[in-house]
């Protein structure tokens, strides 16, 4: 092995002078450059968490029907029936800025492979999005691009896309989210796990041949910010081939169901220098690795580029020499290439040759690359202006107003997810547009339908956040808790996308802590165990950082699904009703106050987990007996456009009563929820309510063509349709800035 000559090598490859010297510690000399490369990426920021890790420490992560919890490529959750759920959530955010449609397409393609991976086959996607404003033609064209990507690709690979969220907001616009959550389910004894055992086992890559393209792609685009040169990252995005995703998924779970690998990893972020080194380490053992036996598509690649390439649709798995004729032959029959590229080694060294028995290009403690990454406590401080924004009041609307605030509020996201297959499989029971998605759970490998459900959702609110990051993010799952419940499911497991910008900001650093604290302080409120997610930091532009926006996915089981879940909407001459006690009304953290120009500004209203807890549970109820014709959650834009959002979704009018004033109109604390049911149940209802100790009030009547709340809103019902429709295709219909 040839010495690094050149002490500015590390520096440009992303590694610090400490970092360099760390390394040189660990190997006892100096790394050369393919060394240095191996290094750079597994201790990327995207790769390693170094700046995450002491805080994610913090969350709980145990907990029942728990088989596979963080640290590997996907949690895995018992659901009974002799079944498991894989979830994971992943971000594809700086790829999907520089290139939206193969950022965004990608994205699926990894964490389609994070499911199946672990054994189970994905059959749902979920796409929380964030971009600029609509009035910016290159947020637009970024929205359009990221909107195709997720289209192309998971309608191509066949896995229905079930849900998520689209806001714009101008602290994205030169930084947009796209976070991608998928759901996979397997027989309990197919869980398999990423790590290499057994001395003289084989390292197979299937799939794809190896590419310049990807090089350096999330793990280093993900581990830094963005500046006036960033378009020229545009190679270093990944390009996606759904078609041979698919054919890609069928070996492994053919190989898997044969009992013919012993262990098995995906190629995502530091490509084969990740995969190679984590399965090493996780099984401790060693890995010689021939990089000439690589399939690529390229002429001259360098090793080091051979490494590092994030190429898409690759998989590494390990089999035993016995079985390899097999696993070639079961291959070729799905039209998957694999290639034998190194054999499980004792030591723990991984070894990059020139041919199996050549020369030695790289000799690295393959658990150095994998957890050895340095942990960084990094300088917090809250905002200086923290105190000064606490004791700032957003307002209060005028009351003449508010009827034009809700309508203003109102958006369809149908123009994104009508572009999504959320019908694959036809195990969707509700669909998007509703407070969560409940998909039948049928038995991965005889089909048989369980007669129960799995529900899905994720929430995120980067105003809450902005305000108060701890209570925010508690105030997130809490939300989403009530989501679930408004299909009638019970959560049982969270994961976690938190999407911060530059940890070398130390205001960053302590909204990324608080809110680890937030999540920690809801789930365990809840029951729940954190099983799994991801971190994207450097989330900035020209310096500039994102909002904090830390998105949860909540995993629910509906017990008995012998009907489909109410809708978000009303029936004609039923009745309203309010579950959950009125807020102290703060408009903080509001979409409102945002929108009249007072963002992060005032104290959000305390949260009572408990009595979250107590109406979940009621709504859940509630939903299983099938007295209620309607259910939504009140959460962004308050009870009013909770309110509106059910009317316009179904036609029908309300008219509601008692509500005392703007505050209370828009207030957003999440623990509240609309129930439309009919007259003669209403009665059932409260008495439930009083027993449970859920505070409950009647709102008034739903019917008519007019959406009123006396004293505060008195609007059209084709007008409030008219603006929840038109409002998205209307500004996406303008013209577009690439770049």
């Amino acid at each position: 092995m040839s010495e690094s000559t050149d002490s500015t090598i590390h520096r440009a490859l992303g590694l610090t002078d400490t970092e360099a010297a760390d390394i040189a510690e660990i190997l006892g000399r100096e790394p050369n450059h393919l060394e240095l490369a191996l290094y750079a990426v597994m201790w990327s920021e995207h790769c390693s968490y170094k700046s995450s890790r002491i805080h994610l420490r913090r969350l709980p992560t145990e907990g029942e029907g728990v088989l596979v919890g963080p640290g590997e490529n996907a949690g895995v959750m018992d659901v009974g029936d002799g079944i498991a759920a894989a979830i994971r959530i992943e971000s594809h955010n700086h790829p999907s800025f520089i290139e939206p449609a193969q950022g965004a397409a990608t994205g699926v393609g990894g964490i389609l492979r994070d499911i199946f991976t672990m054994g189970a086959r994905p059959i749902a996607t979920m796409d929380p999005l964030r971009f600029g404003p609509l009035d910016d033609a290159r947020s637009r064209w970024v929205a359009e691009g990221v909107v195709a990507g997720i289209s192309a690709y998971g309608n191509s690979v066949g896995v229905p896309n079930v849900g998520g969220e689209v806001v714009f907001d101008a602290c994205y616009q030169g930084n947009p989210l796209v976070n991608v959550l998928c759901l996979g389910v397997l027989p309990t004894d197919r869980l398999v796990l990423g790590a290499a055992t057994g001395q003289g086992n084989l390292a197979v890559l299937l799939g794809s041949a190896t590419g310049r393209d990807g090089i350096g792609g999330v793990s280093v685009l993900a581990s830094a910010g963005f500046d006036e040169g960033s378009e020229d990252k545009r190679p270093a995005v990944q390009v996606g081939d759904p078609f041979e995703e698919k054919r890609l998924i069928e070996a492994c779970l053919t190989l898997l169901d044969a009992g013919l690998v012993v262990g098995i990893q995906d190629l995502g972020g530091a490509g084969l220098a990740c995969a190679t080194s984590e399965t090493a380490s996780r099984g401790g053992v060693g890995m010689d690795v021939d990089v000439t036996a690589v399939p690529r598509r390229e002429d001259g690649m360098e090793p080091f580029e051979v490494m590092t390439s994030e190429s898409q649709e690759r998989m590494l798995a390990i089999v035993t020499p016995d079985g390899l004729d097999e696993v070639l032959r079961l291959c070729a029959r799905w039209e998957v290439a694999a290639t034998v590229i190194g054999k499980v080694t004792e030591g723990g060294r991984l070894r990059i040759r020139d041919g199996f028995d050549g020369e030695v290009l790289a000799d690295v403690p393959a658990s150095s690359l994998h957890d050895a990454a340095p942990l960084y406590d990094r300088p917090r401080a809250a905002p200086a202006d923290r105190a000064a924004r606490t004791a700032a009041d957003p307002g209060v609307p005028d009351a003449a107003d508010c009827g034009a605030i809700v309508l203003d509020q109102l958006c369809d996201a149908s123009w994104v997810y009508s572009q999504y297959d959320h019908q694959l499989f036809l195990n969707t029971v509700e669909a998007p547009g509703g407070d969560a998605a409940v998909l039948r759970l049928k038995h991965p490998t005889t089909g048989v339908d369980t007669g129960r459900g799995l529900a899905l959702t994720t929430d995120g609110n980067h105003r809450w956040c902005a305000v108060d990051p701890r209570l925010g993010t508690a105030a997130t799952v809490a939300e989403s808790v009530m989501n679930l419940a408004c299909v009638g499911a019970r959560p049982i497991a969270v994961v976690n996308c938190l999407n911060f910008g530059n940890p070398e900001h130390p205001e960053v650093m302590w909204q990324l802590s608080e809110a680890i604290d937030g999540l920690a302080d809801a789930c365990r409120a809840f029951g729940l165990p954190v099983v799994g997610g991801n971190v994207s930091l450097y989330n900035e532009t020209a310096g500039t950082d994102i909002d904090p926006t830390p998105v949860v996915g909540l995993l629910g089981l509906v017990d008995s699904l012998d009907r489909r879940p109410p809708s978000v909407g009303l029936v004609e001459g039923h009745r309203l009703v309010l579950l959950g006690a009125d807020p102290g009304g703060s408009l903080a953290g509001s979409r409102w106050a945002a929108d009249a120009g007072a963002p992060r500004l005032g104290v959000l209203d305390p949260l009572d987990l408990l009595a979250v807890t107590k109406v979940a549970g009621l709504v859940r109820e509630v939903v299983a007996d099938g007295i209620a014709s309607g259910v939504h959650d009140v959460a962004e834009g308050g009870l009013g456009r909770a309110l509106a959002e059910m009317a316009v979704r179904t036609g029908v009018g309300a008219t509601v009563t008692g509500v005392e004033g703007p505050a209370a109109l828009l207030c957003e604390t999440p623990g509240r929820v609309v129930v439309c049911l009919p007259g003669d149940a209403v009665a059932d209802l409260l008495a439930r309510a009083e027993a449970a100790g859920v505070a409950a009030r009647e709102l008034g009547d739903a019917g008519g063509d007019r959406l009123v709340v006396e004293g505060l809103v008195d609007e059209a019902l084709a007008d409030a349709t008219a603006a929840w429709r038109d409002r998205l295709p209307t500004a996406l219909d303008g013209p577009v800035i690439q770049a």
